[in-house]
């Protein structure tokens, strides 16, 4: 039996998935984009879950890795398959994803590694939360005995889930027909004699004398180990149920009489007739009552522990309480560098956590413990918590910030990985998010807070323009809009305003988000424009000196460059006020343009990111009026002998109309396309249209009272 213990569930969880993550990422890239082995990360995720056992979401993900397409070698998912110990039964999901990605076909497994999954089904057998999923899975797994290589693992599942319904004519000729083409196959052979214990009478002959499987379990020892792991996992789940953690009662040890835990639980000796001590607290009621009378317990340290002692310290603050607290880390911290400490440094990270995300307070303390344990940190143990828990430190000068923390974070992170790259700069939203929350419960103005977020808005800039050379996808687009969005609302909502300055995004990181290939990606970066345009109009009605007209007119050239593609169709123009030509070359541009016109496409380059034509924007324009066709037929308004071929424009419009095709106006359709937009959760596209440019906010305007009348 494995000596598993309470407060080795969560860290072993963590552990697990974090590990799990690393291996996923690494799955995208071939060998030679990854830079680094990715044996050691599978070993390690094959090592837990041998130790731990996986939990059902881990489960699933690990089953979408190996049925998938990805770049990993054949040794390293058939190690995380032998490796796959469930700690809880097999979901039907699971099941019907592992039977999905079998038989022949481009995007299947290969069939060394079909062939261990089938294994492993005969070997989760008794545990598939629903075994009726394999029987109605029975005809497909029938079919695929022709394939000789997982014809073995096919035959000794078939044998255990067969029953009297499942024997059918058919399918006993196929089993003897199969059986002379192999030889008399053994695992065919015992396949025959499960089939002819339900129908002696009509199998019989020589086919059923050979040699046969005897189907015996295939890991006796494999069987042996998950029997280990879900009866600890069975117990830690009653210990659980048996011991809640109750936010309003003291928190008492779950791990069950077999370790301590890392901080004492709360005990209180010094309590007088006219005091209550936290043991004596049942419920909200009493905590409430007795808020006033409640005396501190022996060892403060408990706080990191005990979700009601920290609510006590926060409504009842206690300078001598957060310094006892502030020793023992302190000295808990130089335990650990010195390594007089027998402790796992990673034990208390949860516990850490629950302190922070239930109190919102980052003891100065904390800077010290954390300064001194990330010199001595491998950089992968728990690192969700540590940036989970860092993200809470609170708004500081910046350089001061990252002397401490934040340099020797990147360094132990960073290893020139995108993933690597995208987990930091999910830390900085974090951070920047918690932070923007802090500001907006000042009531007077800070000199420092605008510095500050500048500073830390400017050195993401740079990591930002790097990942997204380095990564150019959607996901990672996503990341980059992400904290962008979280700048924008520094820059736009009044409570915020005040305390921070604009800091737009770099003119390249724009353009290329702009030229991005996902619609949601355009739009987002839209809706951030407008909300940056929001911010600088109350700025400059209030006071012109705070930002220069250089860097107003940078920032307005965004809008113009993207009004120009998307709605004015004079893509990379340049002579516009303010207009930048999306920063492309001016020789560049007359090349491209000799190029597109030597196309004959109908449309000039400038054109060609309109609405209409736009790669991302298209798709979306065309949809909208075939809609306004199929209504229009659909209400018997008119008879369409024509339908617009696409892509839109004013003359094709004209045209179709005078051919008896839907009549519209080009203003009309252009509307309605950013309504249709903003129909499908891409409104950005319209906001900044509507608040840039005033012909068509009136235009819009006149089309809603038109409407309304």
């Amino acid at each position: 039996m494995s000596g598993y213990q309470e407060d080795d569930t969560i860290h072993g969880t963590e552990d697990i998935r974090d590990a799990l993550t690393d291996v996923v990422e690494a799955s995208k890239l071939t060998a030679k984009q990854r830079g680094s082995n990715v044996k050691p990360a599978v070993e390690k995720l094959a090592s837990l879950s041998y130790e731990q056992g996986l939990l059902p979401d881990d489960l699933s993900q690990l089953i979408d890795l190996v049925t998938t397409p990805n770049f990993l070698d054949q040794a390293s998912l058939g190690n995380l398959i032998r490796n796959l110990y469930p700690v809880e039964t097999v979901s039907i999901e699971v099941v019907v994803k592992i039977i999905g990605s079998l038989g022949h076909g481009k995007l299947k497994p290969s069939l060394n590694i079909q062939g261990a999954l089938l294994r492993w089904l005969v070997m989760v057998h008794h545990i598939i939360e629903n075994q009726a999923i394999l029987s109605r899975s029975y005809s497909v797994l029938f079919n695929l005995l022709d394939t000789a290589a997982i014809r073995k693992q096919l035959c000794h599942l078939l044998a255990l889930i067969t029953r009297r319904r499942h024997v059918r004519p058919y399918r006993i000729q196929s089993l003897l027909s199969l059986s002379r083409q192999t030889g008399n196959d053994p695992a065919v052979t015992g396949l025959l004699r499960v089939y002819k214990d339900y129908y002696p009478e009509i199998i019989v002959g020589e086919a059923t004398r050979a040699k046969a499987s005897a189907f015996k379990h295939p890991g006796p020892q494999w069987r042996e180990r998950l029997d280990e792991i879900q009866q600890a996992h069975a117990e830690r789940s009653a210990i659980r149920a048996e011991h809640p953690l109750n936010a309003f009662r003291v928190a008492r040890s779950r791990a069950n009489g077999k370790g301590s835990s890392l901080f004492p639980e709360v005990h209180t000796s010094n309590a007088t007739e006219n005091s209550v001590t936290l043991e004596e607290i049942e419920n909200v009621d009493g905590f409430v009552k007795n808020l006033e009378r409640i005396e501190l317990p022996n060892q403060l340290i408990a706080v990191l522990g005990d979700p009601l002692l920290q609510k006590l310290l926060v409504l009842k603050p206690d300078t001598e309480a957060h310094q006892r607290v502030s020793s023992w880390l302190a000295s808990y911290g130089q335990d650990l560098i010195s390594g007089e400490s027998n402790m796992d440094p990673t034990d208390g990270l949860e516990i850490l956590n629950n302190y922070v995300s239930s109190t919102k307070n980052f003891p100065p303390i904390f800077f010290a413990f954390f300064t001194e344990y990330l010199k001595i940190w491998n950089g992968r143990d728990g690192r969700n918590l540590i940036m989970t828990i860092l993200s809470y430190m609170p708004l500081i000068d910046f350089q001061e910030l990252s002397a401490r923390i934040l340099q020797a974070l990147e360094n132990k992170i960073l290893d020139d990985t995108t993933v690597s790259q995208i987990q930091l700069l999910e830390f900085y939203t974090m951070l920047l998010q918690r932070w923007a929350v802090s500001l907006a419960s000042l009531e007077q103005k800070s000199a420092n807070t605008s510095t500050i977020i500048a500073e830390l808005v400017t050195h993401l800039n740079s990591l930002c323009l790097t990942l997204i050379q380095t990564s150019p996808t959607s996901s990672t687009h996503s990341r980059i809009v992400d904290f962008y969005e979280q700048t924008a609302i520094l820059a736009s909502d009044p409570k915020l305003h005040p305390h921070t300055r604009i800091m737009i995004p770099p003119s390249p990181l724009v353009y290329i988000l702009h030229f991005s290939f996902c619609p949601n990606i355009l739009s987002r970066l839209c809706s951030i424009l407008s909300k940056y345009k929001a911010g600088f109009q109350k700025a400059m009605s209030t006071s012109r000196s705070e930002y220069s007209p250089e860097y107003i007119n940078e920032f307005n050239g965004f809008l113009m460059d993207i009004c120009n593609c998307i709605w004015r169709s004079r893509a990379f123009n340049s002579n516009d006020m303010n207009s930048h030509g999306c920063l492309v070359p001016k020789h560049f541009v007359e090349n491209l343009t000799a190029y597109i016109n030597s196309l004959e496409m109908g449309a000039p380059l400038s054109a060609l990111f309109s609405l209409s034509y736009s790669p991302v924007l298209g798709l979306s324009a065309i949809s909208y009026f075939r809609e306004l066709e199929d209504e229009a037929l659909a209400r018997g308004l008119t008879e369409l002998s024509i339908r617009h071929a696409g892509p839109i424009t004013r003359a094709s419009l004209s045209s179709l109309a005078n051919g008896g095709g839907l009549r519209a106006g080009w203003d009309d359709y252009r509307l309605g396309v950013l309504s249709y937009l903003e129909g499908k959760g891409m409104a950005g596209v319209g906001e900044l249209m509507y608040n840039t440019m005033t012909n068509v906010m009136k235009r819009r305007s006149l089309m809603s009272m038109t409407n309304a009348a």
